[in-house]
């Protein structure tokens, strides 16, 4: 018996992924764990494995399709056996099969989603028509009549829209809306012209470009999507619901400096990597929160919880916009590791293949401004975490020591913490420790 390939729950907010590309051509033959299907979420792209050996047979969705979550895009079995729309649809909850088709071959087009079957009978078509509307997915209420006297749609009437209508997946048609683009003059990069995400923010940069047009007074409309949508919504509600207090201070970092050039000499062959400073204060941050529990909290309705986990966001800049991967058990982790984990997510990170389970369960937040010469700033607190350190650049100032004047290697650290859950004072002594640490990194090994 064939099984049925869907798309997994990627996340509980996800509710909706866009087919990115096959990796196999329909009818080929798959392996069970073999990579088949790539799908983007608003955050990343994730690859869909098989679920057993057999030919694969893909339903209509193809590059640039908006199907639900949990929806059925392919079976595995024989050569013989053949992909069922009826069967497929009916694994997708009834509130997904509405948008489940959004975006299929030859069906997807400007014109409203398809309607539910019971509104069809409203309309005055012929069967055949009401078949093909189903089959390519359009709504009949859009279509112009022109049989029994333009009274009637016709299956032709039904083919005629579907050839005439643009071609776009249903997200690439909000964020046009949005961006107040002419889908019509819009080349589709997707199957057979479509125009699909990528088609529409391509389009927004090359109306971006000329800077003629922002000089003259014209508007310049940049999509609210995706990674940046997501971005505004939580730090507005961070900025409205947190009671942020800043905390700055000097930091002289002269002994993380060399502590780092030791390291790269010592272990940068066995490691694969030099050692950043990322790592050095990811690490210092962990042994800080373990002595420091009230930093390692987050507020409930009821209640403020102290996690029994350590598990610290690094922010990392990419294209899609801010993304934070997370070092779990930051605390219980070596140097090594945590080098390690920050590499690979922030590489998984920039080319948009962040797992969710990497980009959730974060307890704190570093966020490192120094590569971009930045001295001190004010992050925002990543929600539902009660506070975030801003690391700025490292530089050589003159600086007494007691009363001589030494060149050093100072750096700002500026801590963001929600009132709500701790006072001034005690943030300050996480602050300080955390200084200490930095200052006399020989501390970590007591």
């Amino acid at each position: 018996m064939a099984k049925e390939l869907f798309v997994p729950q990627l996340g509980q907010t996800v509710e909706e992924v866009t087919i990115v590309n096959w990796l196999v051509e329909d009818g080929a033959t798959v392996k069970r764990g073999q990579e088949v299907v790539e799908v983007e979420t608003d955050k990343a792209v994730f690859p869909v494995e098989a679920n057993g050996n057999g030919v694969i047979h893909i339903g209509p969705f193809p590059k640039g399709s908006v199907v639900p979550v949990l929806s059925t895009v392919a079976i595995i079995g024989t050569a013989e056996d053949v992909f069922s729309a009826v069967s497929a649809s009916s694994s997708v909850p009834e509130q997904a099969q509405e948008t489940a088709a959004v975006g299929v071959e030859d069906a997807v087009s400007a014109a409203p989603a398809a309607a539910p079957a019971t509104s069809l009978e409203k309309v005055f078509a012929s069967p055949r028509a009401k078949m093909a509307a189903r089959e390519k997915q359009v709504a009949l209420d859009g279509i112009t009549p022109t049989g029994g006297g333009g009274v009637r749609i016709t299956e032709k009437d039904v083919l005629q829209a579907v050839k005439s209508a643009p071609k776009v997946t249903a997200v690439a048609q909000r964020m046009a809306q949005e961006a107040g683009l002419d889908i019509h003059g819009i080349p589709g990069s997707g199957v057979r012209g479509m125009v699909t995400k990528a088609d529409i923010e391509q389009a927004v940069l090359a109306k971006q470009e000329p800077s003629p047009a922002i000089l003259s007074g014209d508007t310049v409309k940049v999509p609210l999507t995706g990674v940046r949508k997501i971005i505004a919504e939580r730090m507005g509600t961070s900025v409205h619901t947190t009671a942020r207090v800043t905390l700055f201070m000097d930091v002289d970092a002269t002994e993380l400096v060399a502590w780092r050039e030791r390291l790269k000499e010592l272990v940068a062959e066995n490691w694969g990597f030099n050692p950043g400073f990322n790592e050095l204060l990811t690490r210092i941050v962990a042994v800080a929160l373990r002595k420091f529990p009230y930093m390692n909290a987050r507020l409930t309705p009821n209640a403020i919880e102290l996690l029994p986990e350590v598990n610290i966001g690094v922010a990392v800049d990419t294209e899609r916009g801010l993304l934070v991967p997370v070092v779990k058990n930051a605390d219980q982790k070596t140097i090594q590791q945590i080098g390690a984990e920050i590499r690979e997510m922030a590489g998984q990170a920039r080319i948009g293949r962040s797992l969710p389970d990497e980009l959730a369960g974060g307890t704190f937040t570093i966020t490192n401004l120094g590569m971009y010469d930045i001295d001190g700033f004010t992050p925002v607190i990543n929600l539902p975490e009660a506070a975030i350190l801003g690391v700025g650049r490292i530089s050589p100032q003159p600086v007494y020591v007691g009363d001589v004047l030494m060149k050093r290697q100072m750096m700002v650290l500026s801590l963001v913490f929600d009132h709500r859950l701790v006072d001034g004072a005690p943030a300050a002594r996480f602050l300080q420790y955390i200084k200490q640490l930095i200052e006399m990194p020989a501390l970590l090994a007591v």
